[in-house]
């Protein structure tokens, strides 16, 4: 019973103790004081750390080529493309910009960077060079891809880069290294670009490397080729008497069948050959048709090389060289054909018919010659 007493005690004495006296209040009273938190004031304006105006960066994205061009570039598989990106800073201060390239349809690899920094002056405007490279298995049709900047204190608009993959009509890669004996012929005619090219080569004896591969692309559009040849020999060395390296390939564009109007004929019989790196590319698709042969060669043997160009009424070039010896050569050659022939007219015809066709003016000023100056237009149109 006692023990039961001492423990009411006890509880009593724990609830009428839970309030502690600290001392005297202002007025000499005694006050009980609770405890609480600290809560620090904040002040009713936070800075901004970009004081003043802001930078404005605007980018865009421009191929590299004349303006004249198509804005949307045509490109094939395996090629490589050219952009120019241009920041311009608008703010009044210089801007290290973060520039980024995102794509919905185009993979990263295609390009030759994804970010990259320039430091942009107030005021200015700096460049950077991107390549864009679609891959073998890239679908042909149109692509686009998107270059943002980014920066303290900036604002931007981005740039769009747009452009046109094109499919191979033809395509023909080899590759070999061996000793023995090797046959190669190729046969290539195309009506719509107005190509006939053939090419033999022959071999005995041992080659560290022999490359050649082909392109083609028919309608091609822009500055893709419409035939794309490369060929490449590394180190070839007869190894008894009779042996050679001997080839010959002609290429000729039909200027009918809207080609450059140019013929090339190269052979060679050699017992040596260090090295050869050649390409021919022929271009219709762009307002100025070209066809360009380039070719670095160290041998030993017979080498020649027979190219012309004639464009009827306009021009007749021709080049013939032949190597007996031992040589090292680096040759280019260039036709280009740019049509800028108009035939004269007389006073009312230059009005009535200022083309016929394409850029053939009628000097006639009778029934019959214009009669034939209309089969003739007829003509050019037909092919």
């Amino acid at each position: 019973m006692k023990r039961l007493l001492l423990i009411l005690i006890l509880i009593a004495y724990q609830a009428s103790a839970t309030v502690e006296d600290l001392g005297n209040g202002p007025d000499g009273s005694t006050s009980s004081v609770l405890p609480t938190p600290y809560e620090p004031s904040l002040p009713s304006y936070l800075p901004s750390p970009c004081s003043g105006s802001l930078a404005y960066l605007t980018v865009s994205v421009d191929p590299v080529g004349p303006q004249s061009e198509p804005k949307d570039p045509y490109i094939t598989q395996g090629k490589t493309l050219e952009f120019l990106v241009n920041v311009k800073n608008n703010g009044p201060s210089e801007v290290e910009a973060k520039l980024s390239v995102s794509s919905k349809n185009c993979p990263p690899e295609w390009f030759s960077w994804t970010t990259i920094s320039l430091q942009v002056p107030s005021g200015g405007t700096r460049s950077e060079k991107l390549l864009v490279a679609p891959d073998m298995n890239a679908v042909a049709g149109p692509y686009n891809f998107t270059v943002d900047a980014s920066g303290r204190c900036c604002r931007s608009r981005p740039g769009e880069g747009k452009f046109k993959v094109q499919d191979l009509d033809y395509a023909s890669e080899t590759a070999i290294s061996g000793t023995g004996l090797f046959q190669l012929n190729k046969d290539v005619r195309s009506m719509n670009s107005g190509i006939k090219s053939n090419k033999e080569v022959l071999f005995s004896g041992t080659v560290d490397a022999l490359v050649k591969n082909e392109y083609l692309v028919d309608n091609s559009k822009g500055r893709n080729p419409n035939f794309e040849e490369q060929d490449a020999v590394d180190s070839y060395n007869a190894l008894r008497p009779g042996d050679s390296l001997i080839g010959t390939e002609s290429f000729k564009s039909s200027a009918i069948f809207g080609g450059v109007g140019a013929k090339l004929l190269q052979s060679y019989n050699v017992q040596q050959m260090e090295f050869k790196s050649q390409s021919f590319n022929l271009q219709t698709g762009s307002e100025k048709k070209t066809a360009e042969f380039k070719t670095a060669d160290n041998f030993t043997g017979f080498y020649l090389i027979d190219a012309k160009q004639i464009t009827l009424g306009q021009k007749s070039l021709k080049e013939h060289e032949e190597y007996l010896g031992s040589f090292e050569i680096n040759r280019r050659i260039l036709f280009r054909n740019q049509p800028t022939f108009n035939a004269p007219c007389f006073e009312a015809d230059c009005v009535n018919k200022p083309n016929i066709g394409q850029g053939f003016n009628s000097p006639c000023s009778s029934s019959s010659c214009n009669k034939f100056a209309d089969a003739l237009d007829a003509f050019s149109e037909s092919v």
